[in-house]
């Protein structure tokens, strides 16, 4: 019986989200992504360019968090220094390292 509360507390504090407003004059404005056991499950970005924000989303749904920051920190768009796919990263580091 007590194994089973343990599973039971660990399932429950392995769900993560958070609503990121975006920085650095990037087309979307805030950014929600849910993440569980370190696989992201949902996303969704307001703002910016429908078909990007879309596809974007759609791509990092069953991603580890770790592959997805990987993937898009450092992503410049127009010379901003940054970008939508830049911006996911540091949601989801600001995501990963919440406890």
């Amino acid at each position: 019986m007590r194994s089973k509360k343990r599973v039971r507390q660990k399932l429950i504090m392995a769900r993560k989200s958070i609503e990121y407003p975006t920085e650095g004059g990037v087309c979307s404005k805030s950014m929600i992504v849910e993440v569980e056991d370190n696989i992201i499950k949902k996303v969704q970005i307001i703002g910016g360019c429908p078909g990007n924000t879309s596809g974007l989303s759609q791509l990092l749904i069953g991603m580890e968090i770790d592959e997805a920051i990987r993937r898009l920190e450092g992503i410049d768009c127009r010379g901003l220094g940054t970008s939508c796919p830049d911006q996911m990263s540091k949601a989801l580091s600001l995501l990963r390292n919440r406890k």
